[in-house]
């Protein structure tokens, strides 16, 4: 097909000229190819050619002089508005960054460090940066101030929220997440459950808290019979409530968690007092964002957070030719997974 002539000598980069020569087409024609130019009409044959050459060449794209032409840089911008890259930042960053290479795109990433000064300035520097879209990500899933010239471009809102949802919001669905979790326990058998929730300010409790009552009432039991025990979402606050509902009376049969870390307090407090899980008493947590949750002795039973999945999604709305997202709330499921901290409650069945 070439020949030495074809290829660009001194070892410089292989320009849409080079490829033209080499297939015997014309640089517009290269281009039609490589942008799949709708309306165009290109034979197979001259297409493959095209394509050859481009694979012989080593030919790339000059993407700043795309971008200029298109009026796109093909960039996602990805604020992550917390004190660290965390647990949740790198479950959304790994889905929002696979979606954006799918769709040709390269996610550029900023932390503000929770504050809504820095939010506004790296912002302003994405923006001047020429990125086409914007996702602000928040752990801790809360209402937060949208960064001022973020209504510049297309924004989506990951784990967080703008009182009056003006902006598309990804969130996990905690309600639907609660419920679960508590009708598996009782599908399981158990009558007496005990909540030993996070913090009570935190959204994502009362969400939660909403959907272990729901499925209580759609059971025909009255919420208010079940213990409910305020924590704060660290293992030592699940150790010590787990303590605490030992000490009130007749014991549960089975333990909800507000997210796995003080699941694994409550485990420690259970085996200090020799009651086993989950033969004695059932265990279930939330989050499953540690490793350690699949590997510890019972391997914990416990809700999932679909970070990867709802950054993903916001990849993917942001992206050319994706799904568009509509202004509100996008509420993402938060599977079940059952291990062996969870089983029927010994006798068959739990106190009436």
């Amino acid at each position: 097909m070439s020949t030495h002539e074809d290829h660009p000598s001194n070892g410089r980069r292989a320009r849409r000229t080079d490829v033209a020569r080499l297939a015997g087409v014309s640089p517009a024609t290269v281009s039609f190819v490589l942008n799949r130019t709708a309306g165009q009409t290109i034979s197979d044959e001259t297409r493959q050619r095209v394509l050859q050459a481009v694979a012989e060449l080593d030919y790339r794209p000059n993407r700043a002089a795309q971008g200029l032409r298109q009026g796109r840089s093909s960039t996602i911008g990805f604020v992550s508005h917390d004190v660290d890259f965390g647990v949740f930042a790198a479950a959304a960053i790994k889905g929002a960054h696979e979606a954006s290479i799918r769709h040709g795109n390269l996610l550029l990433l900023v932390n503000t460090g929770g504050s809504n000064r820095q939010a506004a300035q790296l912002v302003g520097d994405l923006l001047d940066r020429q990125v086409d879209a914007l996702i602000l990500a928040g752990a801790g899933t809360r209402s937060v101030t949208l960064p001022e010239g973020a209504e510049r471009v297309p924004t989506v809102l990951l784990n967080c929220f703008v009182p009056g949802d003006p902006v598309p919001s990804i969130l996990p669905d905690e309600v639907r997440g609660g419920r679960e979790a508590t009708q598996a326990l009782l599908d399981l058998g158990h009558r007496d459950i005990a909540y030993l929730t996070g913090t009570v300010s935190a959204w994502a409790t009362k969400a939660r808290l909403r959907g272990f009552r729901e499925a209580l009432r759609g059971a025909g039991r009255d919420p208010g019979g079940h213990t409910v025990l305020p924590g704060n979402y660290h293992a030592d606050s699940g150790y010590e409530l787990a303590r605490k509902l030992l000490k009130r009376g007749p014991r549960p049969t089975a333990i909800m968690c507000g997210n796995d870390r003080m699941a694994f307090g409550a485990l420690l407090a259970l085996l200090e007092a020799g009651i086993r899980v989950p033969e004695d008493i059932s265990v279930l947590g939330y989050d499953d964002q540690f490793q350690l949750a699949a590997e510890i002795h019972p391997a914990l039973s416990t809700v999932r957070l679909p970070y990867d999945v709802m950054g993903r999604l916001a990849a993917e709305g942001l992206s050319e030719g994706g799904p568009a997202l509509q202004a509100g709330r996008t509420l993402v499921h938060c599977p079940l997974v059952l291990r062996a901290s969870t089983a029927p409650p010994a006798g068959g069945a739990g106190r009436a």
